[in-house]
């Protein structure tokens, strides 16, 4: 599965240096004053981040070839899917908190941010472990299928951000207040510096995307080992996270039949992986086994909705 990346270091500098323009151009004009996203707004800028995906991974095919074209479209969708949980977290997050709306951008904004470090982070890690020991591509595979069974039993119990332990250590050892302070993250009171509720939201939000990479960076690994590739569908994926969350926020829920779509996601991935040394499968194989599993979850949920949502019969 070695192969040679074609992340040159012109194409390296050019990608990092078009994704923090694009930041910059996101929050210094787009979002310099906090307000509430609507669903339009969402809907343009997730066209927006799609389009350019789509470009990117066409410019990958036409100047690397086929293989690395679609080793992008595979993993750009592999962790688009997998963001769906992300959603999950941050719409129980923003909610435990009552995070005012015009806030969420500029949370989901850092979060991003930082989410864009760590996995560098993540991804550089882990080429280099795949180049110098073989057999972490089978570790790779084992957390992948450990992780499917875990969501296959998984029950909907809902997600409680209180209990998270790295929420209990935030509150025990950093001085905050109570009070939202505007879009600010810290205060300072009679001389001494207080985290607010913004702050420990942003938190919880970082923990959540390094949960989540321990299993969307392996599963990308399960589809090439070019860190090139590998980084920018990861990146490109997670940048169109935020629009994504305001656009499906509301109606996540109602796609019960997502989260085992996942599930065999990440059970198909991690039994490529383990299978890797006895038969590859081709990368165009993979592409479709994966789109068909996210579409059979998005189009069943809407043609079998929960009993609950569906609609009381008339009198």
């Amino acid at each position: 599965m070695e192969v040679a990346s074609i992340g040159t270091p012109i194409l390296w500098l050019g990608f990092t240096g078009f994704v923090l323009a694009m930041l910059a151009l996101d929050l210094g004009v787009f979002h310099r004053t906090a307000h509430e996203v609507s669903v339009r707004e969402a809907l343009i800028w997730s066209a927006v981040w799609v389009s350019l995906a789509a470009v990117f991974g066409a410019g990958v095919y036409h100047f690397f070839g086929a293989d690395r074209g679609l080793e992008f479209a595979t993993g750009y969708l592999i962790e688009k899917a997998l963001a769906v949980d992300n959603i999950f977290v941050f719409y129980a997050v923003f909610a435990y908190f009552a995070v005012p709306s015009a806030y969420q951008h500029r949370v989901l904004f850092w979060g991003v941010l930082g989410a864009l470090v760590m996995r560098a982070i993540f991804i550089f890690a882990g080429a280099a472990l795949i180049a110098k020991f073989h057999w972490v591509l089978y570790v790779f595979g084992g957390i992948l299928i450990l992780t499917a069974i875990k969501l296959f039993l998984m029950r909907d119990e809902g997600i409680h951000p209180e209990r998270n332990a790295v929420y209990r250590l935030f509150r025990r050892f950093v001085p905050s207040v109570t009070e939202y302070h505007g879009s600010r993250f810290t205060i300072v009171q009679n001389g001494k510096r207080y985290a607010t509720p913004l702050l420990a939201v942003l938190v919880l939000i970082e923990w959540t995307d390094l949960v989540f990479a321990v299993d969307s960076i392996p599963a990308i690994f399960a589809v090439t080992s070019d860190p090139f590739i590998v980084y920018t569908s990861n990146i490109f994926a997670i940048l169109g996270l935020r629009s994504m969350f305001f656009l499906l926020a509301g109606v996540i829920g109602n796609f019960h039949l997502l989260k085992p779509a996942l599930a065999s996601v990440l059970a198909f991935v991690g039994t490529k992986m383990l299978l890797l040394d006895v038969y590859k499968i081709p990368i165009g194989v993979s592409l479709g086994v994966v789109a068909a599993l996210i579409a059979t979850g998005i189009i069943g949920s809407l043609l079998f909705p929960k009993r609950d949502e569906r609609p009381a019969p008339a009198a």
